[in-house]
């Protein structure tokens, strides 16, 4: 009764192997017992110690012959030495006595779900060997030990289903979730326009992974509110976004802001100071303006990328970090890197997710929405009512440039709303002058703009088509860095459609 209650306490499968082998060897005196276990597979025998696996299509170990036969094996260990050249079980019964006796006996389950557990083997002298697996007392410890065994088997497999079941519910639960935080997004990241739909599609999906993503548009594109809408769509919503503009801090200061540093590391640090990367472990560490960062900086920064640790100023131990890092700028990297301004190492391991900002005049069918979310935010922070927007206005808004983009119109409505009466609605003549273009160092030269000869001066309609679509191709490719992809997409064609054009109009790109 005390064996059996020691077998019923086992609390595993491999705790009940065990106590199962030590009874057989201390309570009945057995010198050599093993017990192996079949895998769900049913294709591998193994031990609950670091003995490897065995096939149990492998008939060069005689495990294989009794679970294949289904029936009790017995041998002498010399002829199981002679006959059988099993590497791990040759060197299991090395040194046991050639004379003794190996009997391998296949454990069947007795539940109706699997035919066998795994197989026992044991050794020793013929004449205790024999009479003990006759007895009445072994046949009920073996049926005990498989039914327990099979039993703890059932227990686990169900651990494991609920686990699943628990597993599934919360990535339903957490679908719900980002589908909500998509919905919150599309309040912040405003827009029903093609190109703001496929960002915001983009954005989740990048959001998903933990993949550095790499933002490129133009000044004013709201490349820090899709920064923040990636951190709260993300698994790391929970911890902390930190920002940082990498053309606002001097250079002699932007590795301590990034890296922090230790007391006294410089003249003035009399104290340790925790950089953003330390502050953004956990979550989200935003470097707006990349493209402005120091050359030895660039190499530190690859660094942290590649093995999670960094350095604070005057340190002398590493710490490790996990965040996910967005990085952003309005200039051409791939300019930057045939200047020698940036590491072309460190660009391709920020774009592991690329993602393009529309401008605004790629979008201009979004312009009547964020300017009466902006009349809405102006109203609001500042106390005032009841301003509108006429019919009137919304199309001379829709006719601006915007080398701003969205910054500039937020900028010139609330500059219209402050001109305006509470009750009133905006007036095109209460709107600025057209601002600047859109940098005056991508002001195009003669060679470079689209025609703009009159009207009266095209002699070929065709060939005028021409050279612009292939103007506005190439100053695209430009802009994306050669990246078709992006290029196609903010044209909205397709890319082989775009690869296409590439060969027709003869364009060089990369």
């Amino acid at each position: 009764m005390r064996e059996a209650l020691r077998l019923v306490e086992s609390r595993t499968p491999a705790e009940l192997r065990r106590r199962g082998v030590a009874l057989l060897g201390d309570r009945q005196g057995l010198p050599w017992v093993r017990c192996l276990a079949l895998d769900a597979s049913g294709r591998w025998l193994g031990g609950d110690d670091d003995l490897p696996r065995l096939a149990c299509d492998d008939f060069r170990h005689p495990y294989a012959h009794a679970i294949r036969r289904g029936e009790r094996l017995a041998l002498g260990l010399g002829e199981a030495r002679s006959r059988l050249d099993h590497e791990a079980f040759q060197a299991a019964v090395a040194g046991l006595p050639a004379a003794w006796r190996l009997v391998v006996q296949p454990l069947r389950a007795r539940d109706g779900q699997r035919e066998w557990l795994g197989v026992l083997a044991l050794a020793g002298p013929a004449a205790e060997l024999e009479p003990l697996l006759a007895s009445v007392d072994f046949q009920a410890f073996e049926t005990l030990w498989c039914h327990l065994w099979a039993w703890q088997i059932r227990q686990r497999d169900e651990r494991q289903h609920q686990a699943l079941l628990r597993d599934s519910l919360a990535k339903l639960n957490d679908g719900a979730r980002r589908r909500g935080l998509s919905e919150r997004l599309a309040r912040e990241i405003r827009g029903a326009s093609p190109a703001i739909r496929a960002l915001r599609d983009q954005l989740v999906r990048g959001a998903e992974t933990n993949l550095a993503v790499l933002l490129q548009g133009e000044t004013g594109t709201g490349k820090d509110l899709v920064a923040r809408g990636i951190h709260e769509v993300s698994s790391r919503a929970a911890g902390p976004f930190m920002a940082i503009n990498c053309a606002a801090i001097p250079e002699s200061l932007l590795e301590s802001e990034l890296f922090g540093h230790a007391r006294g590391a410089f003249s003035g640090a009399d104290r340790a100071r925790e950089g953003l990367f330390g502050q953004a472990d956990g979550g989200t560490l935003f470097l707006d303006e990349i493209g402005d960062m120091p050359l030895a900086l660039q190499a530190k920064l690859l660094r942290v990328l590649e093995s999670g640790r960094y350095r604070p100023l005057g340190a002398s131990e590493e710490r490790r970090v996990d965040l996910r890092l967005v990085a952003a700028t309005h200039q051409p990297l791939h300019r930057r890197i045939r200047e020698g301004a940036f590491r072309a190492d460190l660009y391709y391991r920020l774009g592991q997710f690329p993602l393009a900002l529309p401008a605004l005049r790629e979008r201009r069918e979004d312009i009547p929405e964020l300017a009466l979310a902006f009349v809405a935010d102006f109203c609001q922070r500042e106390g005032r009512e009841d301003i509108g927007l006429g019919r009137a206005t919304l199309r001379a808004l829709g006719e601006r440039d915007y080398p701003g983009n969205v910054r500039e119109l937020k900028n010139l409505i609330d500059y219209a709303c402050a001109m305006t009466r509470d009750g009133e609605d905006i007036v095109p003549e209460v709107l600025p002058l057209a601002g600047l273009p859109r940098d005056p160092g991508e002001v195009a030269s003669a060679e470079d703009a689209p025609p703009r000869a009159a009207h009266e001066e095209v002699a070929d309609l065709r060939r005028a088509l021409r050279d612009y679509e292939a103007t506005l191709i190439r100053q695209r490719l430009d802009r994306f860095d050669g990246n078709r992809s992006l290029a196609a997409e903010s044209l909205g064609l397709p890319k082989r459609t775009l690869a296409h054009k590439c060969r027709q109009l003869q364009l060089d790109t990369p």
